[in-house]
């Protein structure tokens, strides 16, 4: 992926080496589980090898959520000198050019995502991120929140590689944050009090593959922009949306799978709505809640 001839976004924050008023010991609860919360504790648990029902139990049970932390002025930006950032900060910019073409040719404004970079844990408006929790977006405070070190998981533990890899995770991020900008992700959890544990994971699935497939909406127009992907690049995403598909983590980290329990979707639907996404470049291809066969 050549990233040389891309800009930096303004939107990232470094806050690594800061605890950002972070007293410990508190979890993400008291937020509806859906978009962020499914996301963070189904990660958690994959890394933790811990039954996501004990995290979830945890969750529900957690109380309030942590208060966003206290801005007292501008965020530091992150070295120019450091690769990783780097990348991060030039894939957000390519998606902060490419959403806000989209939404121009909607009449809308699209609204830029801070993205926070962290070091093991994290206060958010969605309570406290741990890195073993994985990347995730709080629509609570509208920020994607990542510890670098995710990378290096998704390499040890998924066999993934890549810069289109990791550009891949922070796509479906963002993409969480278009649902929130849209109005999707108040819907679903509208739709998700009223129904029981089964019908509330099955849309989360909805939400996720749709998340899944705006990233590579992005792809597709980003890479039409400015032809920044090298050959082999769409399939290293594609391997690591296979990678975390919910059969295989459950097969990897119990033994066995539970289809009623999955929150994000197959490796074979992860696949599928990222490809048909990148085919299509297409926002209107993403109906996830409309399709009949997922």
């Amino acid at each position: 992926m050549r990233l040389d001839d891309q800009r930096d976004s303004d939107n990232v924050e470094d806050m690594r080496g800061s605890s950002g008023g972070f007293g410990g010991g508190r979890g993400i609860g008291g937020v509806p589980l859906g978009i962020g919360g499914v996301i963070v504790v189904l990660i958690a648990s994959y890394f933790l090898g811990v039954d996501p029902s004990v995290l979830l139990g945890m969750v529900n049970g957690g109380g309030e959520p942590a208060p966003a932390q206290v801005s007292h002025g501008p965020a530091p930006k992150p070295p120019s000198d450091d690769p990783q950032a780097r990348l991060v900060s030039r894939v957000l910019a390519s998606t902060e050019d490419t959403w806000g073409a989209i939404f121009k040719q909607a009449g809308r404004t699209y609204e830029r995502p801070k993205l926070t970079l962290y070091t093991r844990a994290f206060p958010t408006a969605c309570g406290t991120g741990q890195s073993a929790m994985g990347p995730f977006y709080c629509p609570l405070d509208r920020k994607v929140y990542l510890d670098l070190n995710f990378f290096q998981m998704m390499h040890d533990r998924f066999h993934t590689s890549g810069d289109f890899a990791q550009a891949y995770v922070i796509a479906h991020e963002v993409g969480h944050h278009v649902q929130t900008l849209l109005g999707i992700s108040d819907k679903m959890e509208a739709q998700r009090a009223h129904a029981s544990r089964t019908e509330a994971n099955a849309l989360s699935v909805r939400m996720e593959l749709q998340a899944d497939c705006f990233a590579g909406v992005w792809a597709k127009r980003a890479d039409q922009a400015k032809s920044f992907l090298d050959p082999g690049d769409l399939e290293s995403a594609l391997n690591a949306a296979s990678a975390i598909g919910d059969d295989t983590l459950q097969r990897q980290s119990q033994g066995q799978i539970v289809p009623d329990s999955f929150t994000h979707g197959t490796s074979a639907q992860r696949v599928k709505w990222l490809k048909r996404g990148f085919d299509s470049g297409d926002v209107q291809q993403c109906d996830t809640f409309g399709a009949s066969q997922l």
